[in-house]
């Protein structure tokens, strides 16, 4: 823990001296707050904000409280968010939940309060969105989600850690150098893509086939990036994924999933999405699909994409056999799309344009960003020129080159 708590600091939201720190976690994870916090003053941390959870509180509160309730944000949260980003502080979330946590609850419910909450969120994924603070989502281990994990298991919480620590490089002897190495390897690929400028990417695979068109102009990015000030951070750990926003409007064909997505304390399975000039005109799902209608009716945004990542189906999450439901962890294990949001820094001078400017070079606008995973072993990614070459950038789930 202690290994990890230094890498989450130095690698993930990469500390500076005398800046603030901001946690959001579950009450699950208290003793590595607790640790992180401690190492985080170590570190010349000004301050150490915690905004804490609890999953019993939280399904008390989608039980028993009125309607009305979901229909707002509360506002200090939203003070709270928007005071940090003034403050340029580092954002470190933690995730620990239940990843079926609000199985039961009327989705209407969650899907009011999801909608409240992106709307009060829009500053923070605007400085998301320009690069302007550093952040990272990491996982801890919470005993529901480590019973669902491993079923049945007594050492279940046990496993659950050591899971977390292969899957973020904590057993090598120095963490913090193989990330280094790690992210130049994603660096690289990301540049390698970058210099193709494929037009367009083709999907096939069961229950697949899907084209997906890209501006002259979109970067990929993977592993490291850097805040308007230069600080390199990692937001995601693990990650092991290489990353674009597509032109919102050139999305066509049909996807399955190939896990479950824990969306919202429900788990959202065996779904698959039907897209016409990029909108989606089709949505099922054997389970959850209630849920999943109403986050794709969430905004105008929702109905399309604003992210296309490639990871291969050998890498070291896949490997591990372990179905996390969690998508930090699952998303790093599988191609996979996003729902909502596009990064403007995933194109050439897109930080520096206006919202409108934005959408007329292809990215998607939205209150969220939800990923959800299609790679598969059997699934073959075709890249394909401005002069309609057609390049094999996947072949059996895995990099071609």
């Amino acid at each position: 823990m202690q290994k990890y708590a230094e890498a989450v600091l130095k690698v993930g939201v990469n500390l500076q001296p005398n800046q603030v720190l901001y946690i959001q976690a579950s009450t699950e994870a208290l003793q590595f707050v607790r640790l992180v916090t401690k190492e985080a003053y170590k570190c010349s941390a000004k301050n150490v904000v915690v905004h804490f959870t609890d999953d019993e509180v939280t399904l008390m509160k989608y039980q028993h409280a009125t309607d009305d309730t979901f229909m707002e944000c509360p506002i200090w949260y939203k003070i709270q968010r928007e005071d940090m980003i003034e403050k340029r502080a580092a954002f470190l979330f933690i995730e620990s939940e239940d990843p079926d946590l609000l199985a039961g609850v009327d989705p209407k419910r969650i899907a009011n309060y999801q909608k409240a909450v992106g709307e009060a969120m829009k500053k923070w994924r605007e400085a998301v969105n320009v690069e302007l603070v550093s952040w990272t989502i990491i996982g801890v281990p919470g005993r529901a989600w480590a019973e669902k994990v491993f079923p049945n298991q007594e050492d279940s919480y046990d496993k659950l850690w050591d899971a977390i620590f292969r899957t973020t490089r904590i057993y090598e002897e120095d963490p913090v150098a193989a990330w280094e190495s790690h992210n130049q390897n994603l660096h690289e690929r990301a540049t390698y893509l970058t210099k193709k400028k494929y037009r367009k990417l083709h999907y096939r695979a069961k229950g697949t086939d899907l084209t997906i068109e890209l501006n002259p102009l979109h970067i990929w990015i993977g592993g490291s990036t850097r805040t308007q000030g230069g600080v390199a951070y990692t937001a995601n750990m693990p990650t092991e994924e290489i990353f674009t926003s597509p032109v919102w409007n050139g999305v066509n064909g049909y996807v399955t999933s190939k896990k479950p997505l824990s969306y919202a304390g429900t788990l959202i399975d065996d779904f698959k999405f039907v897209f016409e000039n990029g909108r989606i005109v089709e949505v099922t799902a054997a389970k959850g699909e209630e849920v999943l209608k109403n986050l794709v009716a969430t905004d105008e945004g929702t109905h399309y994409l604003g992210e296309v990542a490639l990871v291969p189906h050998e890498s070291p999450i896949s490997n591990s056999n372990l179905l996390f439901l969690n998508s930090l962890y699952d998303e790093n294990a599988s191609n996979h799309l996003a729902l909502g949001s596009g990064f403007p820094y995933a194109l050439l001078g897109g930080t520096n344009m206006s919202r409108e400017e934005l959408t007329q070079n292809g990215i998607n606008q939205s209150i969220e960003h939800v990923d959800f995973m299609i790679g598969c072993a059997d699934m073959d990614i075709d890249g394909i020129l401005e002069d309609g070459t057609v390049e094999a950038v996947f072949r059996n789930g895995n990099w071609a080159f």
